[in-house]
């Protein structure tokens, strides 16, 4: 769960001896190109249009935001490229050590070089979905929800087997 009033949901890495508790999601093996994505206004767009709510703020979900999020055209293939945009995130984040997810990720507080970062971050993500980039929230949602559809189309177009054929007998 995580502020309504943030433009990024906080995504950060754990190592050991760290547990997570029940109330975060965790990617296990996750590297670069997946915070990334995760870290991208892409992303964030589909977390507010499909993604469940407490109160008005946002609930992320394994089942209705991660599973169902559209990957680019390219594929996975093509979020290797977000790999320096992502270092630049983790490096404005550094910068501040004393600083917590919670402050760095605050709308009124978040530093300039962590929101330039983010901002490099999201024109390189949106390109990847679309040469011409998106020009705002919105735009990237109609995207996002269309391409979701165009790729679960063909599953549910898909006729089901009424038993079994003769060569599985």
């Amino acid at each position: 769960t995580s502020s309504e009033r943030r433009s990024y949901v906080p995504v950060g890495w754990l190592e050991p001896p760290a547990v997570p508790s029940n109330a975060i999601r965790v990617l296990l093996g996750a590297g670069l190109p997946d915070f990334a994505l995760l870290t991208s206004a892409m992303h964030m767009s589909w977390l507010r249009h499909v993604g469940g709510r407490l109160e008005s703020r946002y609930r992320y979900s394994i089942g209705l935001v991660y599973n169902t999020f559209p990957l680019p055209p390219g594929g996975r293939e093509a979020l290797s490229d977000l790999d320096p945009l992502a270092g630049g995130i983790l490096a404005a984040r550094v910068e501040f050590p004393e600083a917590s997810l919670s402050d760095l990720y605050d709308s009124e507080l978040m530093p300039p070089v962590l929101r330039k970062a983010h901002r490099e971050l999201d024109r390189a993500v949106d390109r990847l979905y679309r040469p011409k980039g998106f020009g705002s929230d919105r735009e990237r949602a109609e995207y996002l929800l269309e391409r979701y559809e165009r790729i679960a189309s063909p599953l549910a177009a898909k006729p089901r087997a009424r038993g079994r054929r003769k060569k599985d007998r």
